[in-house]
């Protein structure tokens, strides 16, 4: 039995490999070359995101049941850090589609994942996953999106921010309070899987401004109005179970996402890491390559030894999603870590770089712009602190 299990995970493993290699080729052939001309523009990378849909990656974590690849998480993780290595825009379209499908994979019932995940898993049908708010971020109890019951449809009324994928969607996971629940806090919060047509347009949805963005650029994040949208009582995640839940449910998808962000911030540390060792080779000063020189040398070692340690404190929240352990602390310490070591890892890159380093000529400034990025994104650090001391200090 035990060589069977031992066989298994090593076919499993040899497919993960190719998947990863096949990825890495196309990033180094395809992605590199084009990224900086689209993000400079904030252009949507539409050839690109067709080949990602191609190699399945709008399915990666979609069980097979429905279509979709059913990666394991550590794949999961190594897929997103090659495409942030190349251009960390790519994961963001990925990432919010998928907390979506997570959502309804988990905490739908039967009818809404046989509706939905097929078609999310080849990437014809995107999703979006809408929480936060104009007033309502960090403190997402606060929020003040509402839906009100009216015989077999709620009316949704409300503004959200910062959604990714919002007008390309074909299904809005969105968080709106129903008065059922206590309106000071979290009870009442539903996730209700709205259904609109792709476009700035439907129904009572109005995709009412795009946010512009010093990074993160090339994909939307949009600002999203809800006048009188009516949506329909059986689109409740969930169903009646769903009332009240949405919050919980939420956060509970959000890990998913935490170790995405944790695998973005490993990419584009990576991306700044190989960028500066290339530089210091061949870049001379003082008669040598500026590699020789021990304080440059020094900074590559210690951007080495955070990057490598991002890298196992992401692949070690993975493995516990993966054992169906709780990994809300794991991820936590993999998001915080791994996004600031990105943030720090792209500003030695651009020191190393020197004047180089500020022209648009070079992608560091690029990696310097995406990576605050991950420190607000899915939880700022901040409360990723408050998560990991929570857990840290429990009472058992």
């Amino acid at each position: 039995m035990q060589q069977k299990d031992e066989a298994a995970h090593e076919d499993a493993q040899g497919v993960s490999d190719e998947i990863i290699d096949t990825l890495r080729r196309w990033v180094d052939e395809v992605v590199v070359p084009g990224a900086s001309a689209l993000e400079l523009a904030d252009e949507y990378p539409t050839e690109m995101a067709e080949q990602m849909e191609d190699f399945g990656l709008f399915g990666a974590t979609i069980p097979e049941s429905h279509g979709g690849l059913d990666l394991d998480h550590v794949t999961y993780a190594r897929v997103i850090e090659e495409l942030s290595r190349g251009w960390m825009s790519l994961a963001g379209i990925v990432n919010s589609h998928l907390i979506c499908a997570k959502l309804i994979d988990r905490f739908g019932t039967p009818e809404q994942r046989d509706r939905s995940l097929p078609g999310m898993a080849t990437g014809k049908l995107r999703g979006c996953f809408s929480l936060s708010e104009p007033d309502s971020g960090s403190d997402a109890g606060a929020l003040r999106c509402r839906a009100v019951r009216d015989g077999d449809e709620f009316v949704i009324n409300g503004t959200k921010m910062w959604v990714t994928n919002g007008e390309r969607a074909g299904i809005v996971a969105l968080l709106a309070r129903v008065p059922e629940g206590d309106p000071g806090g979290s009870s009442g919060i539903t996730c209700f899987l709205v259904d609109k047509m792709p476009g700035k347009q439907s129904g009572g949805i109005t995709v009412s401004r795009k946010i512009d963005k010093i990074g993160y650029r090339g994909l939307e994040t949009v600002e999203m109005s809800y006048v009188d949208h009516r949506v329909p009582a059986d689109r409740v995640l969930g169903g009646d179970e769903g009332i009240g839940n949405g919050l919980r449910w939420a956060l509970a998808a959000l890990e998913l996402g935490r170790i995405n962000v944790a695998a973005r911030g490993v990419g584009v540390a990576q991306a700044a890491y190989d960028a500066a060792v290339a530089y210091a080779k061949q870049r001379e000063a003082f008669g040598k390559p500026i590699a020789k020189h021990q304080a440059i040398a020094f900074k590559i070692a210690e951007m080495a030894t955070k990057l490598h340690a991002a890298r196992l404190m992401t692949y070690d929240a993975a493995r516990k999603a993966d054992a169906g352990e709780r990994v809300d602390l794991a991820a936590g310490m993999a998001k915080l870590f791994a996004s600031e070591t990105a943030a720090e890892l792209s500003l030695d890159a651009m020191r190393i770089h020197g004047g180089n380093g500020f022209s648009t000529e070079y992608p560091v400034e690029r990696y310097y712009r995406d990576a605050p990025l991950m420190i607000i994104g899915e939880g700022t650090s901040e409360i990723q602190k408050l998560v990991i001391s929570r857990a840290l200090l429990a009472d058992d």
